[in-house]
């Protein structure tokens, strides 16, 4: 506790020209006696700061000197370092961890180190071409964002035609390998895949962030709603126990339980969502043995269209 209380007196001198003992006990709830001695400790231990004493006195760092203290403990450095290593793919990120490196303590760099190594990040999912580097315009819009300043961008919707519109950035989300930026726009927050945008031009105009805006929350919300649109074909679906652990891989969240298999009832109920009703036989196919689509009734007849071609092929 005295180490963290010493370091969180060091950073105080820092950001103020000058402090007394009553300044120290009063910021850090401790009383006057302990933060004296803490201010003398730190003289004792070559850090230069020295006391004044009167009335207009106190204590100061000598010249205004400053450290290159991070105020990190052992486990947030640690921490920082598995997290941010195997993402450093940027020289500007890589060369940050260096510095951190080197403002840490001695006692904490082999550690550190030893953790930015710790981990490999492959974003490639399995069976699936890696994505190649950052994506265009990424570092653009980080800076758009930060700076607070409306973009132009260039953009082609997936069924749209190429066009241009101003945008307020409020964010970025990476899911998977895929970017999106988060914007205000006149007709509300919007979604725009980076892969998509064909240019960028910031303006000097301010962005106007909605009060209160969380990111995380708002991904959540819109998420749900590209859900929705997404798979808005539904299909209820009984299937015998044993197989559900195998849909659920296959299907991922596109499959719910509604009603788990028992004793008494071993067959399990599902919902399974997909694009349109054609997809969904198409996806159950395979396991006709072990599965009984109960509606809609388009689903039920595709999947009798498709037996009938599977049998004509290879009766």
């Amino acid at each position: 506790m005295r180490a963290d209380r010493i370091v969180a007196t060091l950073l105080l001198l820092q950001s103020r020209q000058k402090v007394t003992a009553a300044d120290v006990a009063r910021e850090l709830e401790v009383s006057e006696r302990t933060a004296r001695r803490d201010l003398e400790a730190l003289a004792m231990a070559g850090v230069p700061v020295y006391s004044q004493a009167g009335r207009s006195g106190g204590w100061s760092l000598v010249g205004g000197a400053r450290t290159d203290l991070s105020g990190l403990t052992a486990q947030e450095a640690r921490t920082l370092f598995l997290v941010a290593g195997p993402r450093a793919v940027t020289p500007e990120m890589t060369t940050a961890l260096r510095k951190l490196v080197r403002a840490l303590p001695e006692t904490f760099r082999r550690q550190a180190e030893t953790a930015a190594a710790a981990v490999v990040h492959d974003p490639a999912d399995w069976d699936r071409a890696p994505a190649t580097g950052a994506p265009p315009h990424l570092r653009a819009l980080q800076d758009a964002i930060i700076d607070g300043v409306q973009v132009r961008l260039r953009y082609a919707g997936r069924d749209r035609p190429e066009s241009e519109r101003a945008v307020h950035p409020l964010g970025l989300v990476a899911k998977g390998p895929t970017w999106y930026l988060v914007a205000s726009t006149d007709a509300g927050l919007r979604t725009f895949r980076l892969s998509r945008i064909r240019s960028v031009e910031t303006t000097t105009l301010p962005a106007q962030r909605p009060e209160g805006f969380d990111l995380d929350q708002a991904w959540q919300s819109i998420m749900a709603s590209l859900e929705e649109r997404r798979l808005p074909a539904r299909a209820t679906v009984h299937a015998d126990a044993p197989i559900v652990p195998v849909l659920r891989y296959v299907l991922g969240t596109r499959l719910t339980v509604v009603e788990p298999a028992t004793e008494e009832s071993p067959t399990a109920v599902l919902e399974v969502r997909g694009q349109n009703p054609h997809i969904i036989a198409a996806q159950l196919a395979g396991f006709a043995e072990h599965v009984e689509v109960i509606a809609p009734e388009e689903v039920r007849t595709h999947l009798a269209r498709l037996g009938e071609a599977l049998t004509a092929r290879y009766a």
